[in-house]
Formats: structure tokens, sequence, C-alpha cells
């Protein structure tokens, strides 16, 4: 493509195509797609949108041509891959568009032009060095935009440096070019930390140098008045990454270490000398722990905002405090022996004064990170009677800071006490959270809950109720039903701070997580937060709400408990499961908390609960069992299963739909057995409490089937007794035999001709569920249920819920529960007999093998 006669036309075509008329649009697109392959196509497109006099748009549309050829033809070996010598006028071009006005084009200009410029770095240096202000603002701007599009740099680069010291220029505060320079310094440290973090072995040449030049600027007289936070920052992570890093670490025997990770241990032990860790560490102390002026005036104006500091993820690559503390636990950690007597020497001198100037502060807040580090070293109890008890009773003003600082120090005392206590008795049970006593915490639970309250409503700050709300919520899970004279207060303000945290959904979800503890520790009596709690879990369940996507974890398991904790089922209740339909859909990580909810409706009110949501509910589960895993299989048809469980006839009804799939998996033999197990109890409740509908949905089976009823019946008593050892819960395998037992008497052929198979799973059944009376020597059903009684629970035992109450009183009319196996046995086979006669009996029992019939007859003696 001629360049005169190419860059009218291409010109023409894009300026087309940035038109609104697809009568002119498209074909203009279409030409420049044919173009896209033609030899000097890129360069005519790198000429257009270097050409500052253009429309934006045209220039802009080149742009995006051009990083697309770039993406597609670049390499070697793609087809119709640009020659060598259009890429290298290519680069050219790029390298020197260094004044582009527009920053959107810039941007997008160097978004790829990084991959091309690498060997060019000296250019941009070079314009930087210039003397004229002007063009090192536009250098440096654009240089930036360049850096930010840069992710690698190669290693000659980083290893060769800049010998001519005149390259190195001190810039004061007031220059204009200090921004963009500090900008630009940040990019290059970022260089460094990424090639350490991607690439540490290749690393490991620079290490010497990059300790030196980061200790030096941020430890030394040296950085005065030429470091900025940020610098710190990086430099700090810099230092940290290269003492922590796996990578430079020998192995526990050396003879396994690499020899990488053998030379940067050699590196870092030559660098880290005595003096150099005592400076350090003492530097780190008294020089970045230190309160600045700042701070301590929002500790005056602001106490509670300062109260809740910037901690925990990675706050620490980007904030000067948190990234302060993880340098100096990661170098108190790798050089304890050095660092001890220097922080112990520190705090000595100290001792026996109470210093209002708060340079204690720093002190206690080394001892605190390092006190895992410092506990075999430190008398604690003596420096807690003899130093640290004195700062707690001190009344000046300006000692609540230092107050806060012993308290916190305790803490972190206490947490690793306790950690030592762990691992000396780890031949106990696990410690249950400070080995925590009830009886012992109740004298002072008025108080301390009083306080709690009184402080959640005293603090403004969402941060600060969150944590106020968590404590709240540790207490009340502690003490269980013994907050109940105390949570008065409580359960007034909390409609108040839930209207008040609207715009604030993760308070809102402390909130939930309070009201959780509160409703398990009023059991039935959280009836009485109905009118506020009721319309939270609506809210926070509604998928059609945006707030749900905050809340709807928390406001699940609110909604269970509440459930679990109701005495009755109340209308309002019963409304809320309208937005389950929604969540079912969703087939989220929730689901099982979802089934847990079903359960709880089915035991609160099953008729109610069935009328109402049965068939929506039926139509979802038929969509989740179309694409779900059959773990998730099993989930739904445990639904289903305690549907039938507590209301036999209505359940069996209202699934129906479901059961044929049921029936069918049956028959085919189900390969995975935990879902042949659940099918199983499926349909063993559906015979023995519902014979009739079992009846007319083997006849609806044989019709799908073109089989006689008889001979379906047939199939499943033989897949029945075949998988009997898919069964593993002793309830079930009892209500197996309980329903296929049912089926006697009977004169039905099939039936007696599968009747062996029927005796084999009662006498496994038998072995099951039979113990022994060693006094009398008679056998009896272990579980079997005469009544309900009260548990009596020990102090540290949690009540039953309601729901646990139901549960009992519902076993109590299951047949696995209510009828003796040995009884219905005896007296099925009686029954059988009188039917068939004793002859006829007779030949039917000599077709069970006779062991089974010696262990039947040791199980049925006395009867």
């Amino acid at each position: 493509m001629d360049m005169d006669s190419a860059s009218s036309v291409v010109l023409q075509a894009l300026t087309q195509a940035t038109s609104q008329d697809t009568a002119v649009l498209k074909p203009a697109e279409e030409q420049l797609r044919q173009w896209e392959t033609q030899p000097g196509f890129y360069s005519v497109l790198l000429n257009i949108f270097n050409n500052h006099m253009l429309d934006v748009n045209v220039r802009w549309l080149a742009v995006l041509y051009f990083k697309n050829g770039i993406d597609r033809y670049w390499r070697r070996v793609a087809p119709h891959a640009l020659s060598e010598e259009e890429k290298t006028s290519l680069r050219a071009g790029l390298i020197t568009n260094f004044n582009e006005p527009i920053n959107q084009l810039a941007s997008g200009i160097y978004s790829f032009a990084c991959s091309l410029w690498s060997h060019h770095t000296d250019c941009f240096l070079q314009q930087i060095y210039a003397r004229e202000e002007a063009a090192a603002l536009s250098s440096l701007e654009r240089t930036l935009l360049s850096l930010k599009g840069s992710n690698f740099c190669t290693h000659s680069k980083l290893t060769r440096g800049y010998t001519d010291n005149t390259q190195c220029r001190q810039v004061g505060p007031d220059s204009t070019c200090r921004e963009k320079l500090e900008k630009t310094i940040i990019l290059y440290t970022k260089v460094l930390l990424d090639f350490l973090q991607y690439h540490p072995c290749a690393f490991i040449p620079l290490i010497q140098r990059s300790l030196e030049f980061a200790v030096s600027y941020i430890f030394t007289p040296a950085g005065e008045g030429v470091t900025f936070e940020r610098f710190i920052v990086q430099c700090m992570n810099l230092i940290k990454m290269i003492v922590k890093n796996d990578a430079y670490k020998p192995a526990k025997n050396i003879e396994d270490s690499k020899p990488e990770s053998l030379e940067a241990q050699k590196i870092k032990t030559a660098f880290f000398t005595h003096p150099t860790l005592t400076e350090i560490g003492r530097r780190l102390v008294s020089h970045y722990f230190l309160l600045t002026e700042e701070e301590l005036a929002m500790w005056e104006e602001d106490p509670e905002s300062f109260a809740v500091e910037e901690t925990g993820g990675d706050s620490w690559k980007y904030s000067l405090r948190p990234c302060t503390e993880v340098l100096f636990l990661d170098i108190f950690h790798n050089y304890s022996q050095t660092l001890t007597p220097v922080l112990l020497e520190m705090v000595q001198n100290l001792q026996g004064e109470y210093d209002i100037n708060l340079n204690v502060n720093k002190l206690y807040n080394a001892v605190g990170l390092a006190a895992y580090e410092l506990f075999d070293n430190v008398d604690f109890d003596q420096w807690f009677k003899n130093q640290l008890l004195g700062e707690l009773q001190v009344n000046h003003h300006r000692y609540k800071l230092i107050r806060r600082r012993v308290i916190w120090l305790i803490g972190q005392w206490i947490s690793v006490i306790l950690t030592a206590f762990t691992s000396i008795l780890n031949s106990c049970p696990p410690v249950d959270d400070f080995e925590f006593r009830t009886e012992q915490f109740l004298p002072y639970l008025e108080s301390i809950f009083g306080l709690l309250f009184q402080l959640l409503q005293q603090v403004t700050e969402c941060d600060t109720k969150m944590q106020v709300l968590h404590v709240i919520s540790c207490v009340i899970e502690r003490v269980n039903i013994q907050i109940r004279p105390y949570v008065g207060c409580l359960v007034q303000y909390l409609p108040l701070l839930w209207k008040q945290s609207e715009e604030h959904n993760m308070l809102r979800c402390a909130i939930l997580t309070t009201l959780v503890h509160l409703v398990q520790g009023l059991g039935a009596e959280s009836k009485n937060l109905y009118p506020f709690l009721l319309p939270v879990i609506q809210l926070s369940t509604d998928v059609s709400q945006p707030p749900h996507v905050y809340l709807l974890e928390d406001g699940l398991e609110l909604w269970f408990v509440t459930l679990e904790n109701s005495p009755a089922v109340t209308p309002e209740l019963l409304r809320i499961f309208q937005n389950m339909s929604a969540l079912l859909e969703l087939s989220s990580e929730n689901l099982r908390t979802c089934f847990q909810i079903v359960n709880a409706y089915l035991y609160l009110s099953a008729t109610e609960f069935l009328q109402n949501y049965a068939e929506s509910l039926c139509r979802s589960f038929c969509d989740l069992l179309k694409d779900i895993t059959n773990e998730g299989q099993v989930q739904v048809l445990k639904v289903v299963e305690v549907a039938l469980k507590v209301s036999p006839l209505l359940g069996a009804h209202m699934f129906q739909p479901l059961l044929p799939a049921v029936f069918r998996g049956i028959v085919d033999g189900e390969r995975y057995p935990v879902v042949m197990s659940t099918y199983l109890g499926i349909m063993g409740r559906v015979l023995l409490q519902n014979s009739s509908f079992f009846s007319s949905l083997l006849t609806q089976m044989a019709s799908e089937c073109s089989q006689e009823v008889d001979q379906l019946l047939g199939s499943v008593i033989e897949m029945w007794v075949d998988r009997m050892d898919n069964i593993t819960q002793p309830e079930r395998r009892k209500l197996s035999s309980l329903a296929l037992l049912s089926l006697l008497p009977s004169d039905n052929s099939v039936i007696q001709d599968k009747f062996c198979g029927i005796i084999n799973i009662s006498v496994e059944a038998l072995h099951d569920v039979m113990t022994e009376d060693t006094e009398t020597g008679t056998f009896k059903d272990c579980m079997l249920m005469s009544h309900f009684e009260e548990p009596k629970l020990s102090d540290d035992e949690e009540p039953p819920t309601e729901q646990d109450k139901r549960k009992k009183l519902l076993a109590l009319e299951d047949p696995v529960h209510s009828v003796s196996l040995q009884q219905f046995v005896y007296e099925k086979l009686k029954a059988q007999q009188a039917l068939m006669g004793d002859q006829g009996f007779g030949v039917l029992m000599e077709t069970v093998d006779t062991e089974l019939v010696r262990q039947l007859q040791e199980f049925l003696q006395g009867l």
C-alpha cells in the first residue's frame, strides 16, 4: 500500500466508520476489515492517530484498529504476520509520541505500546533529564501512562542501572514536577516489588542493593526531607518480602536446600548484622510507631474513628501504620534473638514512669505485637502489678490513649497464654473458647451486658457498632437462656438501629447475626419479636430487593432459627415462604439452608404449610432435580421424606409428581448408594403408611412401563432386597423391613415368591434394632419410644428448641419408633400362617435359609 495515496483513503474510511448512518458505516467497516492484512496499513494508522489535528473520534478508531492488528499479526507465526521492517518502523513511530494531548488516547496507545518499547527506556529518561520543565512535565505524564500498562521489565535494565549521577536530581516540595515524579518513583518501586513477587530466584542478585537502598532511605538520615509516605510503604514492603520470602529460606535439612535459597540466605545474613538490626528495631519503634500530630488530633476530636484501625487483608501494602507493624512482626520473628534485648531495654528505661507525652504507647504497641516471641522473656504478672495496673489508674485526660493501649496489650498477652495452654493440653478435649464457664460469668452478666448496650447506643461509627454487636452476640451465645432477663432494652433498640442502618448493609448483617443469637437465647419467647423480626426476614430474603446481596445468608439463618424456636405458626410467618421459590431458583450455596427452612415449616405446621405451598414447592423441586448433583438430589428427596413422615396422606398427594421418578430409580437399580437409600426411604413411607396410594402408583407405573402390576411389584421387591445394604441408617433399615412386611399376609404368588427375601431383610433389621436384656435373656426393640420426657440438662448443655420438641412428639407417632419390629414380624407371620394353613406355611418357610430361620426363632422366642 503506497503511503501517500493510502493515507487519504484510510482516513476517509475511518471518518465514514465513525458515522451514525449505518448505510455509510457498514461499507467503511468492511473496507477496513479487508485492509487489516495489507502491508503498510498499520503504518498509515500510526500516522493518523499521531496527527493531533484530526478529529478525536477518527484518531480513537485508528488506535483501536491498530491495537487489534498488533494483537493478531505481531507474532511471527501468525497468519499474515507483520514484516520485521514494518515492526521496526512502528516501534520508532510509537516511541516519538510523548506529546499526546488527550489522556484517554494516550492511555489507549500506551496500553499496547509497553510490549514494543522495552529497549527504548533510555529515551524516556533522556527527555526527563532535559532542563526544560514543560518538556519534563509532558514526558513524565506520558511515561506514567506508559508504565501503567507495563507489567514487566527486563533483568538487564534492572541490574545495569545508570552511572551518570547528574541524572539524579532533587526536586523541592513546591516544584510542579513533584507530584508526577512521586508517581513515577512509586511505579518504579512497583516494578521491583512485582519482580520480587513473581521471580524471587531471579531477584537474588538484587537483594543486597535493594536492602541497602530501602534501609538507607527509611532508617537513616539519608531519607530525611526526600522521602514521602507512599515511598516509605513501598520500601518497607520490599524489606518485608525479602525477609519473609519462602524461596529464600533453606530447608530444615541443609542438604535438601536449593543453591538459590542458600545464596539468598547468605546475602540476608551478611546484611542483617547486629548493629543493622538494632538500628532498624529502634527506628521502627521510636519513629514509625510514634503517634503523629494528626493521629493525636484525631484521637481528641473523634476517638471512635481513631479506634477503627485499618487492619486486616492487604492494608499493609498501602497504609503506613499497618505496613510498619507487619514489617516489625516479620523482622522480630526472624531475628528475635537480636531484637528481644533491644525491645526489653527500651521498655526497662520507661519503667516506673507515667508518660503523659504518650511515648510509652509505641513501646506497648511493639510489646503487644511481639507478645508471642517475648512470652518466655517477660514476667507479665509482675509487670502488670508493678507498672500496667498503675497506668490504668492514671486520670490525666491525655492518658485515655495509654489506658486503651494497655487493655489491648493485656488482650494480646492473654491470647498468647491461651495458645500455649492449648498446645500443652492437647490431650484434653478442645478448649471451649477460654474454657468458658457460664456459672462463673453470671454474676457479671447484668453489668457487662448493660455497659455493652450503653456503648452500642453511644458510638456512631458503623464499624464500632459492628464490633460491639459481635461482642453482644458472643455473650448471648455463651449464656443462652440466662440472657432473658437483660435483653429488654436491646430488643427495643434494635428496630431503631435497623432503620438507621438502611444505607449500611454490613451493619445490618451484624444486626442479623445478633438477632440469630437473641432468638436462640429467647427460645419460644422470641414470638414477641415477630412484629420486628418477620419484616427483617422478609426483606433480607427477598431476591427482588437489592440489599439481599449482602443480607441473604444471615437472613436465611435468622429465618431458620426463628422457625426452630417458634411455638406455633402464624399467618405472617407462613406468608414469608413466598420468598422461597425465587431462592430455590438461584441454586446457590444457600440451598441447604433453604431445605432446612422447608423442613422446619413441615415440622411446625405440616397440613397448613402443604395446603398453601406444596404445589409451588413441588414445581421448584422438579426443576432442581433436572440439573443437580447426586448430593443435591439427596437433599431434595430428604425434604420429601420429611413431608411423608409428618403427613403421610397429604404429603404423598402433594408430592405425587416426584414419586414416579423415585419408583423408576428403584426399579432401574440406582447406582449411587445414598440416592438409592433415600429412594427406598421414601417408598417405604408410602408403602407402610399410605398403601392405597402405593397401589395406585404401582398401577400407574405398570401402565407406563407396559408391564403387569404383579410383575412390576416383584421387580421392586427383588431390587429392594438386593440393595438393602445401601441403607446404613438403622431407622431406615427398620422402615424397609416394616414396609415389606406390610405386604403380608398375601395370597399373591409374586409376594410369596419373594417371601424369602422379605424374611431375610427382616432378620437383618432385627439384628440392627434388637438388644438383649441380660437379666431376662429376652430381646427388645431399642428404637421404641413410649412417652416424651423433658431432658435433664447440665449447666453447660443447651435446652432443646421448640423444633426438637416437635420432632420428639412426631417420633411417638412414627411406626419406626412406635411399632415393635419383633412383634410386627411375629404378627405378620402368624397372619400368613392363618391364611395359608400350617402345611402351606411350612412349605413357604422351607424357601428360607435354615440359619435365617434359626435366628428368626431366637428373636421371636417368648412371643
